[in-house]
């Protein structure tokens, strides 16, 4: 029998390349709407509010953008019971914007109920793989819709580990049947910061489970590489990008700049870079949709 996964994954759009919706580039954004695809949002800026953040959504939407939603605090890592009420927020939230998948990241973000404003690297042991399995399937059988956990960065590892990162990511995939937003500017700084080879690290890694692609920037700094979303993407960074794009079938590529915003030139000259690669390697389908499809 054929799983939920493939099922799913035979029936969500192409959405081409697109772009975070930050308040810092809402305007430009809107201006510039025929040469994005499509829009990420992370939910938290959202759930739960009105005013202004819920005008940009519906305004976003009134153009026609499909949306995606990119969490940072499910926490599915942790120890802590998942949160009914997040649950509950998220799932209001995509009755307004209808996203065809959502993510999270593959790590732990509280401890006892307090929550700690980043993205913590989980034990790479058998005991997280079995503790973090059932809750990925609560919650995809709760917002009725497919989850992707993303492969996060991280500078120190938690304790002894009984598997690779490649392995754990796999294990935790296969066994809890989801799909992979693969953030390839996160396999290049751990690779550095951890010595091992981003080769290596995707032939471990189930690809056909590859919905969404991040790229991004990062930070050089004397003894560490930073992932910063904050600096314009590197060519070894666009060089894995077009490997990791020839061995998948991902649905989304996101440019991800959070901090330290461009002129949207260049933000935009950076979407034209994926689209180029995206062509170059035939990978072309639904990464570009026609001039002024988001006009009114």
């Amino acid at each position: 029998m054929e799983s939920l996964f493939k099922t799913q994954m035979r029936h969500l759009p192409h959405l081409g390349v697109g772009l975070g919706l930050r308040h810092g580039l809402f305007d430009e954004i809107m201006a510039h709407r025929s040469t994005i695809d499509w829009l990420e949002i992370v939910p938290e800026n959202f759930m739960g509010k009105g005013g202004h953040s819920i005008w940009m959504l519906e305004e976003a939407r009134s153009y026609g953008f499909p949306m995606v939603s990119h969490g940072v605090n499910l926490s599915i890592g942790s120890v802590d019971p998942l949160s009914e009420e997040y649950l509950r927020d998220l799932a209001m939230l995509f009755q307004r914007i209808d996203p065809p998948w959502f993510s999270d990241h593959l790590c732990f973000s509280s401890v006892d109920g307090v929550y700690l404003n980043d993205l913590l690297p989980l034990p790479f042991t058998w005991e997280a793989v079995h503790h973090i399995v059932p809750r990925i399937r609560v919650v995809q059988e709760r917002l009725e819709r497919p989850f992707l956990i993303e492969n996060i960065s991280y500078y120190a590892t938690m304790g002894p580990q009984e598997l690779t990162e490649a392995q754990f990511l796999a294990e935790i995939l296969e066994r809890s049947d989801c799909g992979l937003l693969l953030d390839v500017n996160n396999i290049f700084v751990n690779a550095q910061n951890h010595g091992y080879d981003p080769g290596e690290f995707l032939n471990a890694i189930p690809l056909e489970r590859v919905v969404q692609l991040h790229v991004a920037g990062h930070l050089r700094q004397k003894h560490l590489v930073v992932d910063t979303h904050a600096e314009p993407v590197c060519s070894e960074v666009w060089d894995l990008l077009a490997v990791v794009i020839q061995r998948t079938c991902a649905k989304g590529i996101l440019l991800e700049r959070d901090d330290n915003l461009p002129p949207i030139d260049s933000l935009l000259s950076e979407l034209d870079q994926i689209r180029s690669i995206c062509h170059s390697s035939g990978k072309s389908n639904g990464v570009s949709l026609p001039l002024g499809v988001h006009q009114k």
